[in-house]
């Protein structure tokens, strides 16, 4: 475990264990997302990041589905981290 209270993190590793799906999935029943731009194509390199406004409810079963998957593994491989910070 890590002394540090604060370890800034890069918005690529937010973005693969689900989390910025799972806060957009809450966000979006207000009608906010947090978006993210990318500076490649294959979305490895992020620009900058910004709340917005979003006409859409919710993303579709595939989407939230991995996104589940993703949050749940997450939870899984770092449980005993997360326990001990709250210790």
């Amino acid at each position: 475990m890590s002394d540090k209270m604060v370890e800034r993190k890069e918005w690529n590793e937010f973005r693969a264990i689900g989390l910025l799906g799972y806060i957009n999935m809450i966000l979006h029943m207000f009608g906010w997302a947090i978006c993210v731009d990318y500076e490649d194509k294959e979305c490895t390199k992020v620009k900058g990041c910004f709340p917005a406004r979003v006409k859409f409810r919710g993303m579709d079963d595939k989407g939230q589905d991995k996104i589940y998957t993703n949050v749940t593994k997450y939870l899984k491989d770092n449980i005993n981290e997360l326990e001990k910070e709250i210790e």
